[in-house]
C-alpha cells in the first residue's frame, strides 16, 4: 500500500493541473505558442533542439502576441514566447489557478525594423517624424502597414513605446503577417512597414536575402547618442543601444517540474541556444556580447 501511494503521487505531481506527466527534458510532446514576429529564429531553435533530442516533439503555433498570452490560460499550452514577461497581477492569478507561479525570463533582444519601397527617396527618419506618421500628423503621405491592427507585439510596441498610449492614426493598415508586410511594401510605392528584425536581419538566411531584395531598411535617429547619428537595426547597434526601437524576447513557462518545457528553456538560455540567437543577428540576452572598435587599412 505504501509503494502504491508513492507511485500514485509521483504520477500526478508536475504540471499543476492534475494530469499525469509523461515527458522529460529530452522526451515527450509539448505545444508552445510563439509571437509570429519571431518565427524564423524559433523555428531554428526547435530544429536544433529536436535534432539533439530525437524523442522530443515541440509543436509551435505562431500567432499574435495577445493570442499567445490567452493560450497560456489553456492546459494544452505549457509555454509561450513573447515580447514581455508577466505582471505581478498575472503572476498572482496563475498562482491562484495552478498552485504555483509560472517561470519567465529574458531570452534575447530584438528590434523593430522600418521598411521602405526600393524606390523611396526617404531613407532616414527622426523619431519625431516616425511618431507623427503613426499619428497621422505628418506632411509625409506614407501608407503605414503593420502585421495586424491590434493584438500583435509590433502594434503594442508602437502604441506603448512610441506613442505613449495614443491610438494609431487612420492611415495605418493591417497585413496578415510579417511576410505580408514585406510583400505589401515591395509592391506599394509610398508605403512604410514595421516588422521584427528577425524577418530581415540575417544575411545568411536565403529567404531573408530574398526579402531584402524587395525593400530597403530605414535608418532612425538615436536621440540619446553623441552626435545623434542615424542607425539601422544591426546587431552591434542593438548591443550598444544605438538603435531606438529595441525590445526584449521572453519565455513564459507553465511547468513546475523538470519536463520538456524546462529542457527547451534551458537550451534557449544557455550556450547553444544563445549562439543561435547570435547567429540570427539578434542580441543574446543571457550571454556576454563584446563590441570592439576596429581600424581597417587597405
Amino acid at each position: 500500500m505504501l509503494l502504491f501511494g508513492v507511485l500514485l503521487v509521483s504520477c500526478h505531481s508536475g504540471g499543476g493541473n492534475g494530469t499525469a506527466v509523461d515527458d522529460t527534458p529530452g522526451k515527450g510532446t509539448i505545444r508552445i505558442s510563439v509571437d509570429e514576429s519571431f518565427k524564423p529564429i524559433i523555428d531554428s531553435q526547435i530544429k536544433v533542439y529536436m535534432a539533439s533530442n530525437p524523442e522530443a516533439n515541440i509543436i509551435a503555433e505562431y500567432k499574435p502576441e495577445a493570442e499567445c498570452l490567452r493560450d497560456l490560460q489553456n492546459d494544452s499550452t505549457r509555454m509561450v514566447i513573447v515580447t514581455r514577461g508577466l505582471s505581478k497581477g498575472e503572476n498572482e492569478g496563475f498562482e491562484a489557478k495552478l498552485g504555483f507561479k509560472p517561470s519567465w525570463g529574458l531570452l534575447a533582444y530584438d528590434a523593430v525594423a522600418v521598411l521602405l519601397h526600393q524606390q523611396s527617396k526617404d531613407s532616414v527618419f527622426t523619431m519625431s517624424e516616425l511618431r507623427a506618421m503613426l499619428l497621422d500628423q505628418s506632411p509625409k503621405s506614407y501608407q503605414i502597414v503593420m502585421d495586424g491592427n491590434k493584438a500583435t507585439s509590433t502594434v503594442r510596441f508602437a502604441i506603448d513605446s512610441l506613442l505613449k498610449g495614443q491610438p494609431l492614426g487612420r492611415q495605418v493598415v493591417a497585413a496578415k503577417s510579417s511576410p505580408d508586410v514585406i510583400d505589401y511594401v515591395s509592391r506599394t510605392p509610398g508605403s512604410l512597414g514595421m516588422v521584427g528584425v528577425s524577418w530581415i536581419g540575417n544575411p545568411d538566411d536565403s529567404l531573408q536575402l530574398t526579402f531584402m531584395k524587395k525593400v530597403q531598411v530605414a535608418a532612425l535617429q538615436c536621440d540619446g547618442c553623441p552626435g545623434k547619428p542615424f542607425t539601422r537595426p544591426y546587431q552591434a547597434n542593438i548591443a550598444m543601444g544605438r538603435y531606438p526601437l529595441i525590445r526584449g524576447l521572453y519565455f513564459i513557462l507553465k511547468e513546475n517540474y523538470n519536463g520538456l518545457g524546462r529542457g527547451f528553456v534551458n537550451f534557449l538560455i544557455y550556450e547553444r541556444g544563445q549562439l543561435i540567437f547570435k547567429r540570427a543577428y539578434l542580441l543574446p540576452g543571457r550571454m556576454n556580447f563584446e563590441v570592439r572598435n576596429m581600424r581597417i587599412t587597405e
